[in-house]
Protein backbone atom coordinates (compact mmCIF):
# COMPACT_ATOMS: atom_id res chain seq x y z
CA UNK A 1 0.00 0.00 0.00
CA UNK A 2 2.88 2.39 0.73
CA UNK A 3 4.11 2.09 -2.88
CA UNK A 4 0.69 3.21 -4.16
CA UNK A 5 0.61 6.20 -1.80
CA UNK A 6 4.17 7.24 -2.65
CA UNK A 7 3.44 6.96 -6.37
CA UNK A 8 0.30 9.08 -6.06
CA UNK A 9 1.90 11.84 -3.96
CA UNK A 10 5.00 12.06 -6.17
CA UNK A 11 2.85 12.11 -9.34
CA UNK A 12 0.68 14.99 -8.12
CA UNK A 13 3.71 17.09 -7.13
CA UNK A 14 5.43 16.41 -10.47
CA UNK A 15 2.23 17.17 -12.43
CA UNK A 16 1.66 20.56 -10.84
CA UNK A 17 5.31 21.56 -11.23
CA UNK A 18 5.43 20.91 -15.00
CA UNK A 19 1.84 21.48 -16.15
CA UNK A 20 2.41 24.64 -18.28
CA UNK A 21 4.70 22.57 -20.52
CA UNK A 22 1.91 20.04 -21.02
CA UNK A 23 -0.47 22.82 -22.06
CA UNK A 24 1.92 24.09 -24.75
CA UNK A 25 2.47 20.51 -25.97
CA UNK A 26 -1.28 19.95 -26.32
CA UNK A 27 -1.84 23.23 -28.19
CA UNK A 28 0.96 22.38 -30.64
CA UNK A 29 -0.34 18.87 -31.27
CA UNK A 30 -3.83 19.94 -32.35
CA UNK A 31 -2.48 22.35 -34.98
CA UNK A 32 -3.25 21.13 -38.48
CA UNK A 33 -3.08 23.35 -41.57
CA UNK A 34 -3.66 26.69 -39.85
CA UNK A 35 -0.46 27.24 -37.90
CA UNK A 36 -1.02 29.58 -34.98
CA UNK A 37 2.07 28.75 -32.96
CA UNK A 38 5.51 28.61 -34.62
CA UNK A 39 7.23 26.59 -31.93
CA UNK A 40 7.23 25.73 -28.25
CA UNK A 41 8.52 29.12 -27.08
CA UNK A 42 6.12 31.06 -29.32
CA UNK A 43 3.21 28.95 -28.09
CA UNK A 44 3.97 29.53 -24.43
CA UNK A 45 4.53 33.25 -25.00
CA UNK A 46 1.29 33.72 -26.95
CA UNK A 47 -0.74 31.89 -24.33
CA UNK A 48 0.82 34.04 -21.60
CA UNK A 49 0.34 37.34 -23.49
CA UNK A 50 -3.15 36.72 -24.90
CA UNK A 51 -4.76 34.62 -22.18
CA UNK A 52 -2.73 35.17 -19.05
CA UNK A 53 -0.76 32.86 -16.82
CA UNK A 54 -3.94 31.09 -15.68
CA UNK A 55 -4.42 29.72 -19.18
CA UNK A 56 -1.17 27.78 -18.81
CA UNK A 57 -2.87 25.98 -15.95
CA UNK A 58 -6.20 25.40 -17.71
CA UNK A 59 -7.17 21.83 -16.94
CA UNK A 60 -4.98 21.54 -13.86
CA UNK A 61 -7.83 20.18 -11.72
CA UNK A 62 -8.62 17.15 -13.92
CA UNK A 63 -4.86 16.70 -14.34
CA UNK A 64 -4.35 16.50 -10.58
CA UNK A 65 -7.35 14.19 -10.31
CA UNK A 66 -5.91 12.05 -13.11
CA UNK A 67 -2.55 11.71 -11.41
CA UNK A 68 -4.26 10.85 -8.13
CA UNK A 69 -5.74 7.85 -9.94
CA UNK A 70 -3.28 7.13 -12.75
CA UNK A 71 -0.04 7.83 -10.89
CA UNK A 72 -1.14 5.92 -7.82
CA UNK A 73 -2.18 2.83 -9.80
CA UNK A 74 0.64 2.95 -12.35
CA UNK A 75 3.64 3.05 -10.04
CA UNK A 76 2.04 1.11 -7.23
CA UNK A 77 0.95 -1.70 -9.55
CA UNK A 78 4.30 -1.81 -11.35
CA UNK A 79 6.46 -2.24 -8.26
CA UNK A 80 3.94 -4.46 -6.46
CA UNK A 81 3.49 -6.76 -9.47
CA UNK A 82 7.23 -6.86 -10.01
CA UNK A 83 7.90 -7.77 -6.38
CA UNK A 84 5.22 -10.48 -6.50
CA UNK A 85 6.70 -12.13 -9.61
CA UNK A 86 10.26 -11.88 -8.31
CA UNK A 87 9.34 -13.35 -4.92
CA UNK A 88 7.01 -16.13 -6.06
CA UNK A 89 8.18 -17.21 -9.52
CA UNK A 90 11.96 -16.88 -9.59
CA UNK A 91 14.47 -18.40 -7.18
CA UNK A 92 17.23 -15.90 -8.00
CA UNK A 93 15.67 -12.61 -6.84
CA UNK A 94 18.71 -10.51 -7.74
CA UNK A 95 18.57 -11.73 -11.35
CA UNK A 96 14.81 -11.50 -11.63
CA UNK A 97 14.55 -7.97 -10.20
CA UNK A 98 16.61 -6.64 -13.11
CA UNK A 99 15.14 -8.91 -15.79
CA UNK A 100 14.04 -6.60 -18.64
CA UNK A 101 11.25 -8.89 -19.83
CA UNK A 102 9.67 -8.89 -16.37
CA UNK A 103 10.10 -5.15 -15.99
CA UNK A 104 8.68 -4.31 -19.44
CA UNK A 105 5.70 -6.66 -18.99
CA UNK A 106 4.82 -5.31 -15.53
CA UNK A 107 5.22 -1.71 -16.71
CA UNK A 108 3.08 -2.16 -19.82
CA UNK A 109 0.28 -3.83 -17.86
CA UNK A 110 0.27 -1.21 -15.11
CA UNK A 111 0.42 1.69 -17.59
CA UNK A 112 -2.40 0.44 -19.84
CA UNK A 113 -4.70 -0.50 -16.96
CA UNK A 114 -4.29 2.70 -14.94
CA UNK A 115 -4.63 5.03 -17.97
CA UNK A 116 -7.82 3.32 -19.13
CA UNK A 117 -9.38 3.85 -15.69
CA UNK A 118 -8.32 7.51 -15.60
CA UNK A 119 -9.29 8.31 -19.24
CA UNK A 120 -12.28 10.60 -18.44
CA UNK A 121 -10.03 12.96 -16.48
CA UNK A 122 -7.58 12.99 -19.39
CA UNK A 123 -10.34 14.01 -21.82
CA UNK A 124 -11.40 16.88 -19.55
CA UNK A 125 -7.78 18.00 -19.18
CA UNK A 126 -7.22 18.13 -22.94
CA UNK A 127 -10.49 19.97 -23.62
CA UNK A 128 -9.76 22.60 -20.95
CA UNK A 129 -6.16 23.05 -22.10
CA UNK A 130 -7.23 23.66 -25.69
CA UNK A 131 -9.94 26.18 -24.84
CA UNK A 132 -7.73 27.94 -22.32
CA UNK A 133 -9.13 31.36 -21.50
CA UNK A 134 -12.57 30.38 -22.75
CA UNK A 135 -12.95 27.83 -19.97
CA UNK A 136 -11.42 29.79 -17.12
CA UNK A 137 -14.91 30.45 -15.74
CA UNK A 138 -16.13 26.88 -16.25
CA UNK A 139 -15.57 24.63 -13.23
CA UNK A 140 -14.54 21.03 -13.58
CA UNK A 141 -17.98 19.60 -12.78
CA UNK A 142 -19.63 21.67 -15.52
CA UNK A 143 -17.00 20.68 -18.07
CA UNK A 144 -17.64 17.05 -17.13
CA UNK A 145 -21.42 17.47 -17.47
CA UNK A 146 -21.09 19.20 -20.86
CA UNK A 147 -19.04 16.35 -22.30
CA UNK A 148 -21.31 13.71 -20.80
CA UNK A 149 -24.57 15.45 -21.83
CA UNK A 150 -23.57 16.45 -25.38
CA UNK A 151 -21.47 13.41 -26.32
CA UNK A 152 -22.57 10.67 -23.98
CA UNK A 153 -20.40 8.27 -22.00
CA UNK A 154 -18.36 7.63 -25.14
CA UNK A 155 -17.20 11.24 -25.04
CA UNK A 156 -15.52 10.63 -21.69
CA UNK A 157 -13.73 7.61 -23.11
CA UNK A 158 -12.70 9.30 -26.34
CA UNK A 159 -9.25 8.01 -27.34
CA UNK A 160 -9.12 5.42 -24.56
CA UNK A 161 -7.35 2.80 -26.70
CA UNK A 162 -4.72 5.34 -27.80
CA UNK A 163 -4.33 6.55 -24.21
CA UNK A 164 -3.74 2.98 -23.06
CA UNK A 165 -1.28 2.34 -25.90
CA UNK A 166 0.62 5.52 -25.11
CA UNK A 167 0.68 4.81 -21.38
CA UNK A 168 1.79 1.22 -21.98
CA UNK A 169 4.54 2.42 -24.32
CA UNK A 170 5.78 5.12 -21.94
CA UNK A 171 5.67 2.80 -18.94
CA UNK A 172 7.31 -0.08 -20.83
CA UNK A 173 10.23 2.20 -21.75
CA UNK A 174 10.39 4.63 -18.84
CA UNK A 175 10.19 2.38 -15.78
CA UNK A 176 12.47 -0.49 -16.94
CA UNK A 177 15.05 1.95 -18.37
CA UNK A 178 15.04 3.94 -15.12
CA UNK A 179 15.50 0.78 -13.06
CA UNK A 180 18.25 -0.47 -15.41
CA UNK A 181 20.17 2.82 -15.43
CA UNK A 182 19.83 3.17 -11.67
CA UNK A 183 21.17 -0.37 -11.21
CA UNK A 184 24.12 0.23 -13.58
CA UNK A 185 25.06 3.49 -11.83
CA UNK A 186 24.86 2.13 -8.28
CA UNK A 187 28.52 1.07 -8.18
CA UNK A 188 29.78 4.41 -9.55
CA UNK A 189 27.43 6.95 -7.98
CA UNK A 190 25.49 5.01 -5.38
CA UNK A 191 21.81 5.38 -4.55
CA UNK A 192 22.01 9.16 -4.62
CA UNK A 193 19.90 11.97 -6.18
CA UNK A 194 22.50 12.28 -8.98
CA UNK A 195 21.83 8.67 -9.93
CA UNK A 196 18.06 9.24 -9.90
CA UNK A 197 18.47 12.41 -11.99
CA UNK A 198 20.59 10.79 -14.72
CA UNK A 199 18.43 7.66 -14.84
CA UNK A 200 15.25 9.72 -15.10
CA UNK A 201 16.76 11.87 -17.90
CA UNK A 202 17.66 8.85 -20.06
CA UNK A 203 14.30 7.17 -19.39
CA UNK A 204 12.42 10.37 -20.27
CA UNK A 205 14.23 10.90 -23.57
CA UNK A 206 13.57 7.38 -24.80
CA UNK A 207 9.96 7.47 -23.61
CA UNK A 208 9.30 10.78 -25.40
CA UNK A 209 10.77 9.50 -28.68
CA UNK A 210 8.71 6.31 -28.69
CA UNK A 211 5.41 7.75 -27.44
CA UNK A 212 5.05 11.10 -29.24
CA UNK A 213 3.40 9.75 -32.44
CA UNK A 214 0.79 7.93 -30.36
CA UNK A 215 0.30 11.06 -28.25
CA UNK A 216 -0.43 13.23 -31.31
CA UNK A 217 -3.10 10.81 -32.55
CA UNK A 218 -4.53 10.50 -29.03
CA UNK A 219 -4.78 14.27 -28.57
CA UNK A 220 -6.49 14.74 -31.95
CA UNK A 221 -9.05 12.04 -31.12
CA UNK A 222 -9.73 13.42 -27.65
CA UNK A 223 -10.33 16.90 -29.04
CA UNK A 224 -12.86 15.81 -31.68
CA UNK A 225 -16.54 15.81 -30.83
CA UNK A 226 -19.58 13.88 -31.99
CA UNK A 227 -22.42 15.83 -30.40
CA UNK A 228 -25.72 14.02 -29.92
CA UNK A 229 -27.61 16.88 -28.27
CA UNK A 230 -27.00 20.53 -27.42
CA UNK A 231 -26.68 21.98 -23.95
CA UNK A 232 -27.45 25.71 -23.66
CA UNK A 233 -24.51 28.07 -24.05
CA UNK A 234 -21.67 25.59 -23.74
CA UNK A 235 -17.99 25.94 -24.55
CA UNK A 236 -18.64 23.54 -27.44
CA UNK A 237 -20.11 25.43 -30.39
CA UNK A 238 -19.53 22.97 -33.23
CA UNK A 239 -18.14 19.55 -34.01
CA UNK A 240 -14.61 19.23 -35.34
CA UNK A 241 -13.53 16.79 -38.06
CA UNK A 242 -14.41 13.30 -36.94
CA UNK A 243 -12.20 10.21 -37.27
CA UNK A 244 -13.73 6.85 -36.52
CA UNK A 245 -10.47 5.27 -35.35
CA UNK A 246 -6.76 5.87 -34.83
CA UNK A 247 -5.77 4.39 -38.21
CA UNK A 248 -7.97 6.90 -40.04
CA UNK A 249 -6.58 9.75 -37.93
CA UNK A 250 -2.99 8.60 -38.47
CA UNK A 251 -3.54 8.28 -42.25
CA UNK A 252 -4.99 11.79 -42.40
CA UNK A 253 -2.01 13.25 -40.51
CA UNK A 254 0.53 11.50 -42.75
CA UNK A 255 -1.35 12.39 -45.94
CA UNK A 256 -2.01 16.05 -45.16
CA UNK A 257 0.83 17.05 -42.85
CA UNK A 258 3.69 14.61 -43.36
CA UNK A 259 5.47 12.21 -41.02
CA UNK A 260 7.10 14.96 -38.97
CA UNK A 261 3.63 16.04 -37.82
CA UNK A 262 3.72 12.97 -35.57
CA UNK A 263 6.43 14.76 -33.59
CA UNK A 264 4.52 17.99 -33.09
CA UNK A 265 4.94 19.07 -29.51
CA UNK A 266 7.99 16.85 -29.02
CA UNK A 267 10.13 19.60 -27.47
CA UNK A 268 7.62 20.58 -24.76
CA UNK A 269 6.72 16.89 -24.35
CA UNK A 270 10.33 16.04 -23.53
CA UNK A 271 10.94 19.25 -21.60
CA UNK A 272 7.93 18.32 -19.49
CA UNK A 273 8.57 14.58 -19.28
CA UNK A 274 12.17 15.14 -18.19
CA UNK A 275 11.45 17.46 -15.23
CA UNK A 276 8.29 15.47 -14.44
CA UNK A 277 10.29 12.29 -14.02
CA UNK A 278 13.14 14.04 -12.20
CA UNK A 279 10.65 15.49 -9.75
CA UNK A 280 8.71 12.24 -9.44
CA UNK A 281 11.63 9.90 -8.86
CA UNK A 282 13.42 12.26 -6.48
CA UNK A 283 10.26 12.59 -4.38
CA UNK A 284 9.46 8.88 -4.73
CA UNK A 285 12.94 7.72 -3.70
CA UNK A 286 12.91 10.16 -0.78
CA UNK A 287 9.51 8.94 0.43
CA UNK A 288 10.78 5.35 0.42
CA UNK A 289 13.52 6.28 2.88
CA UNK A 290 11.14 7.86 5.41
Amino acid sequence: MELFVYGGVASVIAEFSTFPLDTTKTRLQIQEKNIKYKNFFDCGLQIYRNEGVKALYSGIMPAILRQSVYGTLKFGTYYTLKQFIVSNVYHDEKFASENMLINISCAAISGAMSSAIANPTDVLKVRMQIHGKGTNQIPLHRCFYEVYYTEGIRGLYRGVSQTSQRAATIAAVELPVYDLCKHLLLDRIGDQPANHFISAFIASLLAAITSNPIDVVRTRLMNQRKIFRSYGQTSVTHSTAYFTNSVECLSSILRNEGIMALYKGFVPAFLRMGPWNWCFFLVYEKLKTL
